[in-house]
């Protein structure tokens, strides 16, 4: 008996021992096929990243001199003998067929590595999960497609606080317009690697003023200071202040409240005094949400966007063009016909007397053929 329950109990750490180790290889398993994955869409990335500089050196660059890319090796390209194609081609053979993106849980932090895990957004998260994430990891996706779905983040996941941005072409100081429709952002951390604007010495100061409504605490891990926010104050105040007075009227008044565009109209019209409207409150007027309405005017468009709206304008200005070609060519005709009008209305108007007085000339015949119009009328 005693030896059955030892066998038992060898048999039990034995089979143990097995799923431990399958679980085991099973992580393993998991650990390197994120990791592959991750290779793999950092590789998409930089091809990617490559076509556009190479169609960018190409169309500057006529004269078949080497030309470098992302820091790697010159190479020459001529035109004749090698097409963009085949060489993006070579770049790609030998990739595994892996996942284009990655959607991770980690602890409070949602990583997206790869511009498909942007469709993540879309799912139907649980309370528990969404009310957990803090901190949203952006990897490998441009930022100009992260813009299109902060609507979405913000609604799905509200406690988010930290944003982090790696490999997402963060090019210009009016990017970081477009994070002013998040509801709250307590910390902003914005990866070297793939982002050039951290080149820009004052890109911190930008971001302090720009996102002022926020009240950020920390940029790249570093705890933002009262000098910190007064010296966003004073290098970026004046720029706010000029591109409010840029904006036409009615651009302005979208981005007040009701009330606030009773007190824009008063200004307007030079009652500001008599309204009771401070100094103070009236050149800096908040939206909901605590944001400045003159920094809201610094907002930011993506290249799409620009392009349909450019596309939208150019429509819209054919359709005017056509439609005022047509008004001029109408008008023009009934002028003309009015011309014509005047010049035969003279010999018209002797005429139409003279039939006249022939018609009515002989008054018995004139009643009669009277009568016989009426007669005809009523048959």
């Amino acid at each position: 008996m005693f030896l059955n329950i030892k066998k038992r109990m060898a048999s039990v750490a034995a089979r143990k021992e097995e799923e431990r180790k399958r679980e085991s290889h099973k992580q393993t398993l998991l650990k390197e096929k994120k990791r592959l994955t991750i290779c793999n869409i950092a590789r998409q990335w930089e091809i990617q990243q490559n076509r556009i500089a190479l169609v960018a050196s190409l169309n500057q660059d006529k004269d078949n001199e080497p030309c470098q890319i992302n820091g790697s090796a010159a190479y020459v390209f001529p035109e004749e003998s090698r097409s963009l194609d085949t060489i993006l081609s070579s770049a790609v053979q030998g990739l595994s067929v892996l996942e284009s993106h990655l959607v991770e849980v980690e602890g409070d932090t949602l990583c997206l590595y790869g511009a498909g895990a942007l469709e993540c957004l879309d799912r139907n998260w649980s309370v528990q999960t969404a009310g957990i994430i803090v901190t949203v990891s952006f990897m490998f996706i441009e930022f100009d497609e992260i813009v299109q779905v902060l609507t979405k983040l913000k609604i799905k996941f509200p406690n988010s606080v930290h944003l982090k941005f790696k490999e997402t072409n963060l090019v210009t100081l009016q990017q970081f317009n477009a994070l002013a429709q998040m509801h709250r952002i307590e910390q902003l951390t914005v990866d070297p690697q793939g982002n050039p604007v951290v080149n820009f010495t004052l890109w911190k100061y930008y971001v302090l003023f720009r996102l002022n409504h926020f009240n950020l605490q920390k940029i790249n891990g570093v705890k933002v200071t009262e000098n910190d926010i007064v010296m966003a104050e004073r290098l970026f105040g004046i720029l706010a202040y000029v591109a409010s007075s840029e904006l036409p009227h009615y651009r302005m008044l979208s981005l007040f409240g009701e009330s606030r565009r009773k007190q824009f109209h008063y200004l307007l019209e030079g009652k500001g005094k008599k309204s009771g409207i401070g100094s103070e409150e009236s050149s800096d007027n908040r939206r909901n949400g605590g944001e400045s309405t003159t920094r809201a005017t610094l907002s930011y468009t993506t290249k799409d966007f620009h392009m349909e709206k450019l596309e939208e304008i150019k429509e819209r200005k054919t359709f005017c063009q056509t439609y005022v070609e047509n008004l001029v060519k109408e008008a023009a005709d009934i002028n003309m016909k009015n011309e014509s009008l005047q010049k035969l209305w003279p010999q018209m108007f002797i005429e139409l007397v003279r039939d006249a007085v022939i018609e009515i000339r002989n008054k018995n015949s004139y009643m009669k053929l009277c009568l016989q119009r009426i007669t005809d009328q009523k048959q």
